[in-house]
């Protein structure tokens, strides 16, 4: 049966949520659709490739589920802008990770910073540069630990309280913090 690349992307993405990023290999994926893994290099070249994809449609799903209003104040709309990011990844297991890795890589087509820019649209381009870079940064790493933390959790072992991510809170107040910054940023201009 031939699959189409939305269909391996599909598949992909259901073996990321059920056993997490290191099982899923071209191997159980080629045996999820039923063919051999040499079928599977006929959509993608390397399994980095398979990855920027996944982290590709992991980023539209969530644009898609969660829009970020765009006629709030720039504070609003980068705070709505981030909060749906870190979201969009906490809705996948090993979401960060996939997003970050296929990020780092430059690899895939939709970029995680977009919906962050666009929320700044308006200020200087080196602060809306530096304030999405903070905030994507800010959300991989968030993300990361709690998923990281979670993994942690189903396997039995023991995580530091004080190592431990606090979750929405946590991330808010880190968030609070960067727009605080571009806050200051944008008002030394206005004077």
């Amino acid at each position: 049966m031939a699959h189409r690349r939305a269909d391996v992307v599909d598949a992909a993405l259901r073996i990321l949520d059920a056993y997490g990023l290191p099982d899923l290999t071209m191997r159980r994926l080629a045996t999820e659709l039923d063919v051999r893994p040499s079928a599977l290099y006929h959509h993608f070249s390397d399994k980095q490739t398979l990855l920027a994809a996944v982290a590709d449609e992991v980023l539209r799903r969530g644009a898609a589920a969660r829009p970020v209003p765009r006629e709030a104040p720039w504070d609003v709309t980068f705070t709505a802008a981030a909060t749906a990011l870190r979201d969009t990844l906490l809705a996948y297991r090993d979401g960060a990770e996939v997003v970050a890795t296929a990020h780092a890589l430059g690899l895939g087509e939709v970029d995680p910073r977009a919906g962050l820019e666009s929320a700044l649209a308006g200020l200087r381009p080196d602060v809306v540069d530096a304030a999405a870079r903070t905030a994507l940064l800010l959300v991989l790493g968030h993300v990361q630990s709690e998923q990281l933390h979670a993994h942690a959790d189903s396997a039995g072992a023991r995580v530091g309280a004080d190592l431990r991510p606090e979750g929405a809170a946590t991330f808010a107040a880190g968030l609070d913090l960067v727009v605080a910054g571009v806050g200051a940023a944008s008002r030394a201009d206005a004077t």
